[in-house]
């Protein structure tokens, strides 16, 4: 438990997680970095307070999420949350919405959609020809 937090790698995985590319976060850094200087530093154990400050900015993540977050903790508590549990695993993945139906009824609704559009127009088209015929 007296493992040091690696701050780089922590910076790394939120960075992944948002989806943003390590020459995004350079280029959101400054001129002085690069994609290849973001990759040093996501290999630091341990990054300044004003750097970790500045990233945090830009990920929108708290300091103290870089500082504290330890990936081997969340794992250990997921899984024996999960191992305890009273229910199956696969309870978690059976489901009774089925995604074809849902999808099928996705496009009757915007079949009926296009349908209502089609009809408001022809009744707005019809209204401005009587009024060009009077």
């Amino acid at each position: 438990m007296n493992e040091k937090i690696h701050h780089g790698r922590n910076i790394k995985r939120f960075r992944e997680m948002m989806g943003i590319k390590q020459e995004a976060l350079a280029h959101e850094l400054g001129e002085d970095w690069s994609q290849k200087k973001i990759s040093l530093l996501e290999q630091k154990e341990e990054v300044e307070e004003e750097l970790l400050r500045q990233v945090g900015e830009i990920l929108r993540i708290p300091v103290e999420a870089f500082k504290n977050f330890d990936e081997d903790q969340a794992i250990n508590i997921i899984s024996n949350t999960f191992e305890h549990c009273n229910q199956p695993a696969s309870v978690f993945y059976n489901s009774s919405i089925n995604p074809l139906d849902q999808i099928i009824k996705l496009h009757e609704e915007k079949i009926a959609l296009y349908e209502r559009m089609l009809k408001e127009k022809d009744e707005m088209v019809a209204r401005l020809e009587s009024l060009f015929k009077k």
